[in-house]
This record gives structure tokens, sequence and C-alpha cells, in this order.
């Protein structure tokens, strides 16, 4: 049984939850996804869509205590078998694919504007990144600058420089725009 001291801890932190969804598409390594997990809770993103095609689906509730530090019991996520209806379901529901990707029309990280309400920040799989579905869904395909002759960072690396750039720009301009509505949250 919950203290009240813990239960308005839970209630102060789900009302800093934010709009966007977070999307990890084929993710081969549980452990990277967990640790990815925690920068998504760590920021106020409560969803989190996971796109199991051509990898091994994993439970994202019952695997990954040591990377995620338990934020995977935190956190709202949905399961796809496939990248189009993933892609369906955001497309439906009015939200704008923010894709990580290489390829040459990528924008740079810092020149791209997170402020809508409605974002999808979309992650692959480590070695293959996202797949040409979200390729050619992406409203807009983003890379981190590097300067090095490594051109790709760890996913929960990307994942926590992303997020946290997303949260930078809508912290400028009023996080409280961007909170989900307070019916909307659930105490656990």
């Amino acid at each position: 049984m919950a203290t009240q001291k813990r239960l308005d801890k839970i209630e102060k932190i789900s009302e800093l939850r934010q709009e966007g969804i977070i999307v990890f598409e084929n993710i081969s390594d549980p452990h990277n996804a967990h640790a990815s997990f925690r920068s998504c809770e760590a920021f106020g993103f409560k969803t989190v869509y996971l796109v199991f095609e051509s990898q091994e689906e994993f439970n994202p509730k019952r695997t990954g205590k040591l990377s995620s530090a338990s934020a995977n019991k935190w956190l709202d996520f949905k399961v796809f078998n496939s990248a189009k209806d993933c892609i369906k379901d955001l497309k439906n529901n009015g939200y704008k694919i923010i894709s990580t990707c290489l390829d040459n029309d990528s924008k740079n990280l810092l020149n791209v504007d997170f402020t809508d309400k409605k974002i999808a920040i979309v992650f692959g799989n480590e070695k293959k990144g996202i797949s040409q579905y979200f390729k050619d869904a992406s409203d807009i395909k983003i890379r981190i600058p590097m300067y090095g002759m490594v051109q790709s960072f760890n996913l929960s690396v990307s994942a926590g420089i992303i997020l946290w750039e997303a949260n930078r720009q809508r912290e400028a301009i009023g996080r409280e725009n961007f909170l989900i509505k307070s019916e909307e949250h659930e105490v656990v």
C-alpha cells in the first residue's frame, strides 16, 4: 500500500507529463530500449509506441528493470506488428512524424521545431535505422550533428539528446502549453 506522500508525488509527477509519442521501431536489444525509456520518462513523455516487424517482440513492462530504473512502470506502451499500422495510427490521430535518420535530406536537430503538441519522434533499429515506411511517412527527418569519425550514437544516447532538445524548446515557450490534460492522468 502506497503512503499518502508517495501518492502525492505520483499525482504531482503525472501533472507534468507532456504531449507527444516516442516510437521505437524494430529495436534488437531490449537493454537499449529500456535505457531509452528512462529518458522518455525523465523528460515527461508518457506514451511509447513499439514496432516489432523484423525483430523479436519483448514485453516492455517485464524486462529492463536495471537499465530503465523502473521507468517502464510509469509509461504507457502500445505495440504494433507493422510500421504501416503504427504510421496509420499516428496519422489518423493527427501526429507529425519526426524520424531520426542519416539520409542526406535529414535536417540538423538544432534546426527542427519540436513545439507542435502532436509530435511522434521515431527511433530505428540500432544497425539499420528506421524502415523505408517511416522514411516515406516522415514529415521531417532529423539527425544529430556530429563531427568525429563515428556518425551515430547508441540508441539511448540519441534518445536522450533529442528528447532533451524537444523539452528545451517547449520549456522556452512555456512547458505548460504541452502538458497532457488533467482528465487524461492516471494515478497508479
